[in-house]
């Protein structure tokens, strides 16, 4: 059998971490009826930053949701560059450690291809 690994210092959740993504939103918004993209859009993304940070408290900055609904209830991009950073909660009397903030990063029209998830460098490192 081979050698047993040494276990590394546990989980990496958390650490204070931010990163850029480009999420799909057609896919996700497949078969929703008009009136309720826009909404729709804003739990998906909600729910994609939950999965990726592994935070339950997520916060949509209000850029992002004026770029959602930019083109109106039923008019949602087909896909959305942004940028999730998981930092800690100043409020002491809050159940959870970290929230993740989700802001808006600007991509031209047709922009995307080629694009990965990267790691930012915070200022404050």
């Amino acid at each position: 059998m081979p050698p047993r690994r040494e276990k590394k210092g546990g989980s990496t959740m958390g650490e204070v971490v931010t990163r850029e993504y480009t999420i799909n939103m057609h896919k996700r918004l497949h078969g929703i009826g008009f009136k309720y993209r826009a909404p729709r859009a804003v739990k998906e993304i909600k729910k994609f930053a939950e999965k990726q940070m592994g935070t339950k408290d997520v916060r949509i900055d209000t850029r992002l949701n004026k770029a959602i609904w930019a083109q109106g209830v039923r008019g949602v991009p087909f896909r959305m560059r942004v940028r999730l950073a998981r930092l800690r909660n100043e409020d002491e009397d809050s159940v959870h450690k970290l929230y993740t903030l989700v802001t808006h990063v600007l991509i031209a029209k047709g922009g995307f291809k080629g694009l990965q998830t990267e790691n930012v460098e915070t200022a404050t490192d």
